[in-house]
């Protein structure tokens, strides 16, 4: 088999670009993805995310762990990842969220030349369908649907009128000139017509409107790639495991890596493209030296306050409630709309950790259940929670590898909480969080803290940040751009070093943005799909 372009990958920047390459019939592109095709109703059922988050078993989901974290009061943490068309964004909370103008401007002071946010801005609203529409900083056409959520629940809102009341403003957009406030997410989710409260996944929103009619496009689902080929110093193909057998795909002009921040490095490691004492480890011939490789590994380290409350309009473990649940598929099968459309974090907040801070350094997700242990500790009865995270951690960790089968899981050691802000940051945003759910407007819950504590005792409240905290899956960095020598990729997502092999993932990251992480990738994907063109 040979194409023009080799995508291994079809998640968020893989779906992307394939879709965007091989809207030239000239161009013939092959995608290379090891999951399903991303179209059960599980995925396009929001809520369902809650039966592929945990893991249990493993659906859509590589589901890895950690290395143990001396942060986290040695435990290992854990990191879904999406394992189908669409790859995360098959099983995310579907947030639609940039980041901060400050974000892209410092990657360009970073190294990353042409990525400020002035320069991005045309690739976020190239790749959005808002049902607000067009404006200076929003796109209505794009492929990737944008929407209201189609029923929050009335909590929902008064988490956001208790935030108002200690102070913080309501912001309809965040994704406007001004990021700070609280309100509710916006989504990525089919808005009218026959999908209307479908999740938009990337592959949703890309690639299966276009992979059954394209001549162009050969999407190759549970498919392992195993090593990228190389000529030289020139990448010129991918070798696959495809039902027992390895095959060769070859690529005329590029092999582009989208596995995301942890399988990309893998697989460059897995080629013999690294530092090479890891390497060595694995007995690895060293193709090609790249210190950079599986480094700066940066993650929204976050926790999570858990209430028990009599309220039975929220997503709850009982008799009643799954008869609520039965109740609200069939409304949603037939419009769209009620529990079943909702994406769990329904309120929001961006707000500082001290008063006089250029911007927010903390984010908060309001869900509408209990999730405890990513929803792994189920727990009978209804309740909500909060989610507060550190936006920009100091922390850096790394990915490597177990061994070298390329059916291993990589070596994720995320090093969280070990840097002593992060932690102090933390401790500052649990307690504002706590702050606002004890406010008034929340009294007529009566909620009860699962996890209660002396949250003015720094000592106590440490030590159950430590045995509670984990990720709220931004995993970026590992294959970051830049040109000094630990940068993997230049400023086009060219491999340095290299011929005809780019990166075009949440790896290429500088550093880690000031939100979710989906749009910021499709963004990027985008923006090299315009190059390769």
């Amino acid at each position: 088999m040979e194409f023009d372009f080799v995508i291994v990958g079809g998640g968020s920047g893989g779906a992307t670009l394939a879709s965007r390459l091989t809207e030239d019939p000239a161009v013939s592109v092959c995608l290379i993805e090891a999951g399903g095709d991303g179209r059960s109703i599980i995925v396009r059922a929001p809520a369902a995310m809650v039966a592929m988050v945990p893991g249990r078993p493993k659906i859509n989901n590589y589901a890895f762990e950690t290395e143990p974290q001396p942060g986290l009061n040695g435990r290992r943490g854990y990191q879904p990842r999406g394992r189908c068309l669409g790859g995360s964004s098959a099983l995310n909370a579907m947030l639609y969220i940039r980041g901060q103008r400050q974000d892209y401007d410092s990657w360009v002071q970073q190294g990353a030349s042409g990525w400020s946010f002035d320069d991005v801005l045309p690739y976020f609203k190239r790749s959005e369908g808002n049902e607000r529409g067009n404006s200076e900083l929003h796109g209505g056409d794009g492929p990737l649907k944008v929407s209201e959520q189609r029923a929050p629940r009335p909590v929902t809102e008064d988490f956001v009128r208790a935030a108002m009341e200690r102070g913080y403003p309501r912001n309809p957009d965040f994704n406007g000139p001004d990021q700070e406030g609280v309100g509710h997410y916006q989504v990525t989710q089919f808005h009218g017509g026959a999908r209307n409260g479908e999740r938009c996944s990337a592959a949703a929103a890309y690639l299966h409107p276009v992979m059954d009619q394209r001549r162009n496009l050969t999407v190759l689902t549970n498919t392992q790639a195993t090593r990228v080929l190389f000529d030289g110093r020139r990448a010129n193909g991918v070798e696959i495991r495809r039902d027992g057998v390895l095959t060769p795909v070859r690529a005329r002009r590029e092999v582009i890596l989208c596995g995301g921040a942890f399988n990309t490095p893998q697989l460059l490691m897995l080629s013999g493209v690294g530092d090479p004492q890891e390497l060595a480890l694995h007995g690895i011939p060293v193709r090609h030296a790249l210190p950079g490789v599986g480094k700066n590994l940066q993650d929204h380290v976050d926790y999570v306050l858990v209430y028990r409350c009599k309220e039975k309009d929220l997503f709850g473990l009982s008799v009643t409630g799954m008869g609520r649940i039965a109740k609200a598929a069939n409304e949603w099968r037939k419009t769209g709309n009620g529990m079943i459309a909702t994406p769990f974090a329904e309120g929001a907040g961006f707000i500082k950790s001290e008063a006089g801070m250029e911007r927010p350094d903390l984010q908060l997700h309001f869900l509408i259940g209990v999730v405890d242990n990513h929803a792994r500790n189920l727990r009978y009865g209804y309740g909500y929670s909060c989610h507060v995270c550190v936006l920009r951690p100091k922390s850096r960790g790394e990915v490597g590898l177990h061994d070298a089968n390329p059916h291993s899981a990589p070596r994720i050691d995320p090093k969280f909480l070990s840097h002593p802000e992060d932690m102090s940051l933390l401790m500052n945003g649990v307690r504002k969080s706590v702050d606002i759910m004890n406010s008034p407007v929340l009294s007529k819950y009566a909620h009860r803290d699962v996890y209660p504590v002396d949250y003015n005792n720094d000592a106590a409240l440490e030590q159950m940040i430590r045995s509670r905290a984990d990720t709220i899956y931004h995993p970026v960095g590992t294959c970051r751009m830049g040109t000094d020598e630990m940068a993997v990729v230049d400023p086009k997502l060219r491999v340095h070093g290299l011929q005809n092999l780019r990166v075009v993932d949440a790896s290429v990251y500088p550093t880690l943005i000031s939100g979710n992480t989906n749009a910021p990738t499709i963004m990027i994907a985008e923006r090299a799909a315009e190059w390769l063109r």
